[in-house]
């Protein structure tokens, strides 16, 4: 049987990534058909920035689309998105989310599923593990981000 979500991988990728860079290991793509469109991880570490969390990074580097294509894709991000993240997903317009976990973090997924998006949990252990091991070794950096 073949993977139905195969773009995971590649978020994973991303997220660790970050986690070499000594940020916060969250990645995400953009996906448009079955071709990746955006890649990122979070960057508030390495870039000083409050905002370039995975999934902003990935459609930062989608880049100007017109608003049917964003209509038409997929986004996969390693961790529930928060609700800046989510609020994008919907001024965009995308259809679906592909997360990796939510046992870490509970974001909007509620929300999403309120406004018609197909939100799909895959409760990945690779991806929750990354995020344990992380906020094992920074809980400094987990706390800021996560505002406790």
């Amino acid at each position: 049987m073949s993977n139905p979500y195969p773009f995971m991988q590649e978020a994973l990728q991303q997220a660790h990534k970050s986690y070499r860079e000594g940020g916060i290991p969250i990645g995400s793509v953009v996906v448009h058909g079955d071709q990746i469109i955006g890649a990122g991880h979070n960057q508030r570490v390495q870039k000083s920035s409050p905002i370039l969390h995975g999934e902003m990074d990935a459609l930062e580097n989608a880049g100007r689309r017109s608003a049917a294509v964003y209509r038409a894709c997929t986004l996969y991000t390693t961790l529930s998105p928060c609700s800046m993240c989510s609020g994008t997903i919907l001024l965009y317009g995308i259809p679906r989310v592909i997360i990796g976990e939510n046992r870490t973090f509970l974001g909007e997924e509620e929300w999403l599923r309120s406004r018609g998006v197909e939100v799909i949990v895959l409760d990945n252990s690779e991806c929750y593990e990354l995020m344990q091991r992380f906020i094992r070794e920074r809980p400094e950096l987990w706390n800021e981000d996560i505002g406790e």
